[in-house]
């Protein structure tokens, strides 16, 4: 399989690896200072690359008819636009806030524990993550995604960094040293916490399962998402 790299820092550079590992063939290493060039040889694109590119990116590969794998958050209030430009198009797309493995299952694990305690007063749910200090936007991704699966299962409303409210989810976001990333959810009364957690060792996982939707984007057409990919109920 052939594939493009939008964006090359360190997320794209461990994707390269494990492309290659897999049999796979890169045919762009896009970044700051080079073109599309290559771009429609691809069968599928991997976009790794900052919240100001990510559209640029996405365009493109539609536009070339090429099925686009996103990893990239920050820039979702342009989601919508690019749902619009795939069905035009008759692209093929999977975003996520995170393609490790372990994060999808934790997001599943995250959704059913927040509709066993929905009907169970007392308990306040609050959110931690915990990233490298290179990390340009915060709250995480991967931390908003968990919050929005908590407020489709519950009475809460919104996700809040500043003080919470009765129906906000308040998110402590932390930049610190070299921390590929750490979710943890809390649910905490007077009497006990309850408290569900993933840490990330490395950055392989996201790569891996990058790759791996990639593997399984080619050649189809439509809007999917991990829980697609890894079959996830």
């Amino acid at each position: 399989m052939k594939i493009a790299l939008l964006g090359y820092g360190k997320m794209g550079q461990v994707i390269e690896r494990i492309a290659l590992e897999r049999g796979h063939e890169i045919v762009l290493k896009k970044d700051e200072f080079n073109t599309y060039d290559g771009l429609s040889n691809a069968d599928v694109a991997i976009d790794f690359s900052v919240p100001t590119a990510a559209v640029d990116n996405i365009s493109a590969s539609f536009n070339n008819n090429v099925p686009v794998v996103s990893g990239t958050t920050g820039w979702l209030d342009r989601y919508d636009e690019m749902i619009a430009l795939c069905k035009e198009k008759n692209g093929g797309f999977i975003s996520s806030s995170n393609f490790s493995l372990g994060v999808n299952l934790f997001f599943g694990l995250n959704e059913y524990l927040a509709k066993m305690m929905a009907n169970i007063d007392g308990y306040k749910v609050t959110m931690e993550e915990i990233h490298h200090i290179h990390k340009l936007d915060a709250p995480s991704g991967t931390a908003i995604s968990l919050a929005q699966g908590v407020i489709e299962n519950s009475k809460y409303s919104n996700w809040t960094l500043e003080n919470a409210t009765e129906n906000d989810i308040h998110i402590e976001a932390v930049r610190t040293g070299e921390v590929p990333g750490t979710h943890t959810v809390t649910y905490d009364s007077g009497i006990d916490s309850i408290e569900i957690k993933h840490t990330a060792h490395n950055r392989e996982g996201f790569a891996l399962g990058a790759v791996i939707a990639a593997e399984w984007l080619a050649g189809k057409q439509g809007i999917f998402s991990m829980r697609d990919v890894l079959n996830i109920q």
